[in-house]
């Protein structure tokens, strides 16, 4: 979608709102999950901004599409198998973006408002390079290292304390001097040097194995290792820059904390600047990117930070990122280069998507040879041809964008390209989808279904996959290999695998009795699983994680949900009413779910697995002793004694769920001066109403 020529935001309806909405949340989750959890990213820093960017703007016109756990709200990926699981103590969450000056003013100017500052009130920032590695915290408990643990989605992370410890020049094992709190939780970033980054490459070509796209790859997928011997042997360091839990404060600013981090034993990221306006923060911005590459490593930015950790506090968190921090991302690099081909590529959900195949060209450091084009509208827009020379343009990853075509290069003869109306792999027909008001999908689709080879194999993996049944064992070769076999065509098949086919599998070249018996260990350790899980792995359309989670914790079983989608197969009544009620639902999400659930081949796919299942578990609903948890909260008029976000942001950490209008669900209308219809919706369904002071009485000041 990134790149295309999109409608303006203020011009989407409603409805194709929702539509869009729901695509991009699938598609920025997929490409979380490539970064985050596989090391391997399909689309370049520039595309991925572009999407996240298109996501919140929708949100922002039509606030209801957001939710706590959508896209929006999340950081990273899950954590990948073969690794422990850490829960972190405090969420490691990820930066805000700023790509234009205006942005950063924007960004001091949501600081001041949040505080009640006034013009002249001196806002003391740190600027620091921003580098491009992998996040990481190191546990410290007396001064000693007891653990270390990747970013994860956030909440959870990869246990990687043996690889860390072989970082030897940048993570102490024991912290130096004195001080040091007796709980210490080190936050910073894995990276590596670009001239160790080369020496690895030359290395790793001189022995016939994987050559890494980039520093950032290298370093994660080092770090990664399930033998820490072969860390060991990784030129990898460690810039520690800032802390997640500690059981004493490190310093009343960042300047004062940084300084205690460097006398305890770790080295920071620098050059960094103290600074005091905005003109301060653009400079050296300008400066570090003229600066940058002559770094000894890859940047893709810079992050700018409110240095007074009381404000720090006071400013807290907008769901997945921190209000006091920002980071500004440099301008995507360019080169040009020979477009040999397109290639039609079929996904899970049957879009064909466009792959540009690109004669191999080294853009700032990185050699690419593929890109994605999108959809038919954006080749047609663009005019792109095989055989023209085209602007590509990367922003740190491997997989750039095709900005335009050199037309002045175009050769004779070169053919507009047309995009097929069948499926490649089936022969099936590729259609676009119209809305309620007429506007046709962007994407074309393929109509076979499971019945497309492509589509099939692609549910599967996506069924296996890390955020779904996450079987350990089963990937995309497994996957691919049983099959080509014959021997899983759904998902119950994967279930029937230990008593139909491992006798068979043993006997396959690569499987020995260890890894069948640890393989059907893996299967049955998943015939019970969340229901959240559960439909998120069914693949419906328009419905990722965020949803699946909210419909299970609505229906909480398998078995109440699908009698629910029988009774609303009319689309008139309380069912089809109760399931279009869902939070963040509305009539396209829920008639994806609803014909999913009630199309005679699915359904079947459906009640096979079930059989196969020992217990489909409701997923668990946030836990919390406030007054004000699980309630539905409404914010109106001008409030006094804090700022609508400070509002917000206390009652969502407070178990509380914050709305923008009233109903009949509302719990709690909080009202100030100036209150107006809302007040008037809340007398008219009998919610209660609160002063500030009552609010504040409520959860306990």
């Amino acid at each position: 979608m990134a790149g295309q020529r999109e409608k303006p935001v203020a011009d989407l309806t409603p409805n194709r709102a929702k539509l869009e909405h729901a695509r991009l949340e699938e598609e920025i989750a997929a490409h979380d999950q490539r970064y985050h959890q596989q090391d391997a990213p399909s689309i370049s820093d520039a595309d991925y901004d572009a999407l996240k960017k298109r996501l919140l703007e929708i949100e922002e016109k039509f606030p209801d599409l957001k939710t706590l756990t959508g896209v929006s709200s999340r950081v990273g990926a899950t954590p990948a198998a073969g690794f422990a699981k850490v829960r972190h103590a405090k969420p490691m969450l990820s930066l805000d973006n700023a790509f234009a000056d205006e942005d950063v003013a924007d960004f001091l100017g949501r600081i001041r408002r949040f505080l009640n500052l006034k013009e002249g009130d001196d806002i003391i920032l740190i600027a620091e390079p921003k580098i491009d590695g992998l996040s990481a915290s190191l546990r410290y408990e007396n001064g000693a290292l007891v653990r270390a643990a990747t970013r994860g989605d956030g909440q959870e992370g990869e246990d990687v304390t043996a690889n860390i410890r072989t970082l030897q020049h940048d993570v102490p094992h024991k912290l130096h001097g004195k001080g040091w709190p007796e709980v210490l939780e080190v936050r910073g970033e894995v990276y590596m040097t670009r001239a160790d980054f080369l020496k690895l490459n030359e290395a790793q070509e001189t022995a016939g194995q994987k050559i890494f796209a980039n520093p950032r790859n290298a370093a994660a997928g080092s770090l990664r290792q399930l033998d820490p011997s072969v860390t060991a042997k990784r030129p990898l360091r460690f810039f520690g820059y800032y802390w997640g839990e500690v059981s004493a404060p490190l310093g009343r600013s960042m300047q004062e904390s940084r300084k205690r981090l460097a006398e305890w034993g770790f080295t920071l990221n620098t050059p960094v600047r103290v600074c005091h306006s905005l003109d301060d923060l653009l400079a050296y911005y300008r400066e570090i990117g003229a600066q940058r590459a002559t770094l000894p490593f890859d940047i893709d930015g810079v992050v700018y930070k409110v240095d007074r950790l009381d404000w720090q506090e006071r400013l807290g968190f907008i769901s997945r990122s921190p209000r006091w921090a920002t980071a500004h991302k440099f301008p995507a690099e360019q080169a040009q280069t020979l477009l040999e081909n397109i290639d039609i590529q079929v996904g899970r959900t049957g879009t064909l998507t466009p792959v540009a195949k690109l004669k191999p060209v080294n853009v700032g450091g990185v050699l690419v040879s593929n890109a994605t084009l999108h959809n038919e509208d954006e080749i047609r827009r663009k005019d792109v041809r095989i055989g023209d020379t085209v602007i590509i343009q990367r922003a740190g990853d491997v997989i750039p964008q095709v900005v335009s075509v050199v037309l002045e290069k175009r050769p004779k003869g070169a053919e507009e390209f047309v995009f097929p109306t069948k499926c490649p792999v089936c022969g099936q027909p590729a259609e676009r989808e119209v809305d309620a008001a007429g506007e046709a999908d962007v994407r074309r689709r393929c109509t076979g279904g499971v019945s497309c080879p492509a589509q099939a194999m692609e549910g599967l993996r996506h069924f296996v996959s890390r955020n779904a049944f996450d079987i350990e064992g089963i990937g995309e070769k497994q996957i691919a290999a049983f099959y080509e076999w014959g021997w899983i065509k759904e998902p119950a098949d994967i279930f029937r695998l230990p008593k139909k086919h491992a006798a068979e599998l043993r006997k396959k070249e690569g499987y020995g009795d260890t890894s069948v018996d640890n393989l059907v260990r893996a299967i049955e350790q998943r015939r019970t699983i969340g229901f959240d899980r559960f439909l998120f792995a069914l693949g419906i359309r328009h419905v990722g994680q965020e949803r699946a989670r909210l419909v299970a914790m609505h229906y909480e079983t398998p078995e109440r949900w699908l009698a629910a989608m029988d009774e609303a197969k009319d689309r008139h009544g309380e069912a089809w009413g109760d399931l279009n009620s869902i939070d963040k639902m509305g009539d396209v999400v829920a008639e994806a779910i609803l014909g999913f659930a009630t199309r005679r081949q699915s359904r079947n796919v459906i009640d096979h697995l079930l059989k196969e299942l020992a217990d489909v578990v409701p997923p668990a609903r946030p836990v919390t002793d406030s007054a004000v948890a699980g309630k539905t909260v409404v914010f109106t008029g001008s409030l006094e004694k804090f700022t609508r976000d400070e509002a917000k942001a206390r009652a969502l950490s407070l178990g509380a769920k914050v709305a923008g209008s009233v109903s009949k669900k509302t719990d709690y209308l909080v009202a100030g001066p100036g209150a107006g219809s809302k007040l008037a919706e809340a007398q008219k369904h009998g919610v209660p109403v609160l002063s500030e002071d009552d609010w504040l009485k409520l959860i306990g000041g």
